[in-house]
């Protein structure tokens, strides 16, 4: 079985990457567009260069990656997706072959999270957009929601939320999937340079705590582009 897991980012989307990752069974990749999302975009993201000359440009030969056999012999390919690296008019229909679903988090903590490494300039930065059509599009094809886990209500209580999961993708749920140890992966893409410091030095899901933190003035515009679709998207939510 290959598990697409379509996040925006500062999402816990890496934590619940690491849970897929210490079962027995799963191989794991980590945002496998990115390289040609940065050579397409021409967006001048941390470790630009690095990742475009480490990675994949092509998009047809991503495709072609992810959906071909699971490497190492393992019974579960869990993928980590970016929804905003799905650039307008690219061909989707390869996600039928995945058991799809959306990880999303309330818009405050992604942007308080998102601007202390990258200011903002759009909406599109964020994935919520790319979210919505995701679910959109996901509806159609296999003419049911398709299965949304809120971040919040993973770390508020991560077994249940991991062991209902799993009930859903009909995998068994592993103990293993709690806690990790320390430090990072060779599965890690290079960005991790930057971006998954507090990753490293996890050990599990860290408890929720509500961010107290008042939202920059000049966010409130696009905080509230994001709030339109992470509502709709958040009543579909498991539970």
């Amino acid at each position: 079985m290959k598990i697409a897991m379509w996040s925006g980012p500062r999402n816990i989307s890496t934590a619940l990457m690491r849970a897929f990752e210490n079962r027995p069974d799963t191989y794991i990749i980590d945002e496998p567009f990115y390289a040609y999302y940065l050579y397409e975009t021409k967006d001048n993201h941390p470790l630009r260069e690095e990742i475009i000359s480490a990675g994949e440009i092509s998009w047809d030969v991503v495709v072609e990656n992810i959906t071909g056999v699971i490497p190492n012999g393992r019974r579960l390919w869990y993928q980590k997706h970016m929804a905003q690296h799905n650039l307008p008019g690219k061909d989707l229909s390869w996600i039928k072959k995945m058991r799809n679903v959306l990880l999303i988090r309330h818009p405050k903590e992604v942007i308080l999270s998102y601007i202390q490494n990258m200011p903002i300039k759009n909406i599109n930065q964020l994935g919520y957009p790319q979210q919505t059509d995701l679910f959109n599009k996901l509806s159609k094809i296999f003419d049911e929601k398709p299965l949304i886990i809120d971040a919040k209500d993973i770390l508020k209580n991560p077994k249940k939320m991991l062991f209902l999961l799993c009930n859903k993708l009909n995998i068994s749920f592993c103990e293993e999937m709690l806690s990790w140890p320390s430090g990072h992966r060779d599965t890690d893409g290079i960005w991790r340079k930057h971006w998954y410091g507090n990753v490293e030095k996890s050990t599990g899901f860290h408890p929720y705590a509500t961010n107290k933190t008042e939202l920059p003035s000049i966010y409130k515009k696009i905080y509230l582009e994001c709030m339109g679709h992470y509502q709709q998207l958040y009543q579909h939510r498991m539970r």
